[in-house]
């Protein structure tokens, strides 16, 4: 089975994994700007199950969530093929709905799976999960990662005068590449 599913491919995965003895464990998220707070969260969610599946917002998914102009900055096909590049990470589907909900009634996981900034008691999809037995999970480290702040700190490395702007390296010329050496010139 590929690793990048479709929806439909999900109670297909729900049999094999059923009739294998294994259990599914889903996270969920936009994963725009990849960064190790997602890998932590993705991580400890697959220490939780026998299989990871990663559902990420389509494009069309991350704009329902508000996330703001121009958000995601990556798209959808390519946040994906990122993920399922993951090892912890055996699947990958992408979804367009605002809830994750959809993906849970395909697919059934026995685990659903948020980050640190939810407690059990405020997965807002807890009660479809429990419904059919399965039980919710939050797994990663503290949230002190954020996509928004990253690309708050990448916007203030582009105002002008801004002091956190990169200072070139001494001895560099412009168009010889990073770690280069200058070449005596010749007469």
């Amino acid at each position: 089975m590929d690793r990048i599913l479709h929806l439909d491919d999900l109670p297909r995965l729900r049999a094999e994994a059923s009739a294998a003895g294994q259990t599914i464990a889903l996270a969920n998220g936009l994963f725009d700007l990849f960064h190790v707070g997602h890998l932590r969260y993705l991580q400890g969610a697959r220490a939780l199950a026998d299989r990871l599946v990663v559902a990420v917002n389509s494009d069309a998914s991350a704009r329902l969530q508000g996330k703001g102009p121009g958000r995601p900055v990556i798209p959808a096909a390519e946040r994906a093929e990122i993920v399922a590049g993951l090892a912890c990470v055996d699947h990958v589907v992408l979804f367009d709905s605002k809830d994750v909900v959809p993906v849970i009634r395909a697919l059934r996981p026995d685990v659903q799976v948020k980050g640190t900034d939810y407690t059990p008691e405020t997965i807002p999809e807890a009660a479809e999960v429990r419904s059919y037995g399965g039980r919710v999970a939050v797994a990663g480290d503290p949230k002190n990662h954020s996509t928004t702040e990253l690309l708050q700190k990448l916007a203030a490395l582009e105002e002008p005068g801004s002091k956190s702007r990169p200072k070139p390296r001494s001895g560099s010329r412009s168009g010889s590449g990073s770690g280069s050496r200058s070449r005596p010139r010749s007469k």
